[in-house]
């Protein structure tokens, strides 16, 4: 797999390999994979969320005013 990235990008990941002693690749596949693990678990929560409102289950409103209040807005 070849992926191009900005001149820009290549050079912050140089830096940051060096400043870690770490190999480029190594910073690469590190930032792949925990963006794969966190837009997996966003999907998941989002399934769970749509789950929960198929069935029904809805916030009362007196519990929404009180997260609100509770936060000032």
């Amino acid at each position: 797999m070849s992926v191009r990235v900005a001149d820009e990008v290549t050079q912050q990941l140089d830096a940051l390999a060096q400043a870690t002693g770490r190999k480029r690749s190594f910073l690469v596949l590190q930032a792949i994979n925990d963006y794969l693990e966190r837009e997996a678990w966003q999907v998941q929560e989002i399934q769970a969320g749509l789950a929960e409102a198929d069935a029904g289950e809805f916030a009362s409103n007196a519990e929404v005013a009180s997260v609100f209040a509770r936060f000032g807005a």
